[in-house]
Formats: structure tokens, sequence, C-alpha cells
């Protein structure tokens, strides 16, 4: 089990008074909105089960939405619509996503720890920590966050149009997915520009 706390330790140690997690989910589905959540959590909280939300399951993320909003010093959660998307394209929509939820939080973090390899566009200091959602406890948190507000919402989707079977994949190119744009054509959710390659 990597010690989830090395890292923000080591920059609350440099003199830091505050920093978030940031990270986001729904980046590569064909459908919905992209999600990111942004969480600052009191230094070396321990919330057992948290760990890279890849890794959980859906019961699991779910079970730990409720804790970690309870526990965090602040949280955000925003989206950047399909056509938000399609304007600025899937990494501009992300990192608007991203500043949003950022926005949010009250008080305002001296730094923003990005999951991932990409920060340009982040409106506060910020450094990208490669796989941080499994190494980093406050993008932990901010990975769960953002996953189950997503999966939340793709489960509203799948209501309005339940030809497509949003409920089952979340939006993701999955065959049963594609079979239905095939038959049915996109939905006002789709991203097109993400369709633009189906065969």
């Amino acid at each position: 089990m990597p010690d989830l706390w090395k890292l923000e330790n080591e920059i609350y140690g440099s003199g830091v008074a505050l920093l978030c997690g940031v990270d986001e989910a729904g980046r590569g589905p064909l459908a919905g909105p992209v999600c990111a959540a942004a969480v600052i959590l009191p230094r070396g909280l321990e919330i057992p089960g948290l760990n890279d939300s890849k890794k959980l399951t859906e019961k699991k993320r779910e079970a730990l939405f409720d804790p970690i909003c309870a526990a965090a010093i602040a949280y955000g959660i925003a989206f950047a619509s399909v056509e938000e998307i399609e304007e600025l394209n899937i990494l501009g929509a992300t990192m608007l996503a991203m500043n949003r939820a950022i926005v949010l939080l009250e008080p305002q973090p001296e730094l923003a720890l990005i999951d991932g390899n990409r920060n340009k566009g982040i409106l506060i200091p910020s450094r990208c920590v490669v796989k941080g959602d499994a190494s980093c406890a406050d993008i932990a948190a901010a990975s769960v966050l953002a996953k189950v507000s997503r999966d939340r919402l793709m489960l509203r989707l799948a209501e309005e149009y339940p030809q497509y079977h949003f409920e089952q994949h979340k939006g993701y190119g999955t065959a049963q997915h594609y079979e239905a744009i095939r038959e049915y054509g996109p939905s006002p959710v789709h991203r097109p520009s993400f369709l633009r390659k189906m065969h």
C-alpha cells in the first residue's frame, strides 16, 4: 500500500499552507460531459479503502463518496458540457471543468495537484502528479468524487435516452453502445467529434 500522504507531506513541509488534489472522469467516453473534482483533505487523514478509484468497484466508490465529502475541508465538483467539449476539445474542456471545481473551494488552496501530465490552463499555481490517483490522498479523493458524480449523471441520462444503455457503460465506447448509435443515430448528449472515427 503506497503512503498516500508522502508527496503532500513533503509539499506541506516545504511551506505550502494549503493544497488540493484535482482529477477528472469522463475524458474518453463518446457521450456525456466531463467531470472534475477538487478536494482539500485535512492533512494526514486516513479514509479506509481510499486508493486509486480505477481499482475500486462502483459500489466501493459510492460508499466512499459521502465520507470524503464529510471529512474534506472543502471540495468542489464541476462539469464541462458536450458543447464545451466540442468547442474547446476534450483537453480544454477538462481544464475548464477543473478550474470550475477549484473555484468552488473555500478556503482557496495555494497549490493544486493535478492528476496526469497536463496542467496548462489551470488558473492557480499547480503541478502534475502522474498516476496521482494511486499515490496521492487528495487526488485519490478527487478521483472518487469525479467518477461517482459523473456516473450518477449518466444514470439520469440513461432515463432520458434509454435506448443507449448509458447505465451500463456510462457513455464509453462498448460494442453495445456502438450498436445502439448505429441503430438510433447519436443523441444530443453524444460528442460529435468522438463519433467521427466510427465506421
